[in-house]
């Protein structure tokens, strides 16, 4: 097993270093003049030159990535925007918890609706839970998560005045007079975001575990634990949902990256305040460091779910520790 966790670690420090240096190369390199860029079009030669020396692009390529990815290992830092120098790693700090809580609480959301649906349909085929499931499956999939957003704002939010219909709100209290904080007005402020992930990702995992739980409940352990007096209850929990959850803890890990990655549209529909819309706002600007420090950032939690998903996949299927 120790063997097997090595691996994992040095293919996620190897996945690290690929992100950082693509995401290196495509904003910093490939401009034809990114000094020229950050000086302005009026800059003469000695400004660009001086532009050139602060951001180390007198320098190999090679060197200039290396200093890029010293100051984020050793500093945390993820350079200056170029707009208005404002450091990459304040912006994380402050967008950072509201992107976490959308995409946590979805993940948390999608999960509690669809394992016992799907366990539900499986054990029951074409009965009403099944058709239901089904239905509730193909809307998921063919509705696109602004429209959605949207259609839940309006409905919901400005018609039945149910929730707010945007903003966000601090999880924590203030130390201000501000009324907007606080676990109650954070909640009221994240569901719609929520249920928009959950209809989307839930209708894939309900099918999922659908499927699983069928072709577990047609194995030979399952028939010989019947065999064997095993009530229906014990073969359930611990031979049909254990195997069948196996292919969920996978899939898990990479779609936390989707999610992430679609973070930016619901946080747009929302007005949430997150990393999404910030990449948003720093490609409109042509703000390189921005949009690539943001992405670098992204790129670790995913990097660490998905090894942590590893990890536990070895745990609970010896078998995979071999591969």
């Amino acid at each position: 097993m120790a063997t097997f966790i090595v691996r994992r670690i040095v293919w996620a420090l190897f996945l690290f270093l690929t992100t950082t240096f693509l995401a290196y190369f495509i904003f910093f390199v490939m401009p034809a003049n990114p000094a020229q860029l950050i000086a302005g079009r009026g800059a003469n030669a000695t400004d660009i030159a001086r532009v050139a020396r602060f951001y180390h692009f007198n320098v190999p390529i090679w060197q200039r990535y290396w200093i890029f990815l010293w100051n984020i290992v050793r500093h945390g830092s993820f350079g200056q925007s170029y707009v208005n120098g404002q450091p990459v790693r304040s912006l994380i700090a402050e967008d950072a918890p509201v992107t976490a809580s959308l995409v946590v609480g979805s993940a948390v959301l999608w999960l509690v609706i669809s394992i016992p649906l799907g366990i539900l349909s499986a054990l029951r085929p074409r009965s009403l839970v099944d058709r239901g499931s089904t239905t509730f499956v193909l809307f998921g999939i063919s509705t696109h998560p602004v429209v959605l957003g949207l259609v839940l704002s309006y409905v919901i939010g400005y018609r039945l005045h149910l929730t707010p219909i945007a903003g966000y709100c601090n999880f924590f209290p203030g130390n201000s007079a501000a009324t907007c904080d606080g676990a109650t007005h954070w909640a009221s402020h994240l569901i719609l975001p929520w249920i928009t992930f959950m209809v989307l990702f839930a209708a894939l995992y309900v099918r999922l575990i659908r499927a699983t739980v069928i072709e577990a409940m047609s194995e030979d352990y399952v028939r010989t634990a019947r065999a064997k007096g095993a009530s229906e209850r014990r073969v359930l929990t611990h031979h049909v949902v254990r195997n069948s959850l196996l292919p969920v803890v996978t899939i898990l890990g990479m779609d936390v990256g989707v999610a992430l990655g679609g973070a930016m549209f619901i946080e747009t529909v929302f007005q949430l305040p997150g990393l999404g819309r910030e990449i948003l706002h720093a490609y409109a600007a042509f703000d390189l460091p921005i949009i690539a420090g943001l992405i670098t950032f992204m790129t670790v939690p995913v990097i660490a779910f998905n090894l942590a998903v590893d990890i536990v996949y070895g745990f609970l299927d010896p078998r995979i520790r071999t591969t």
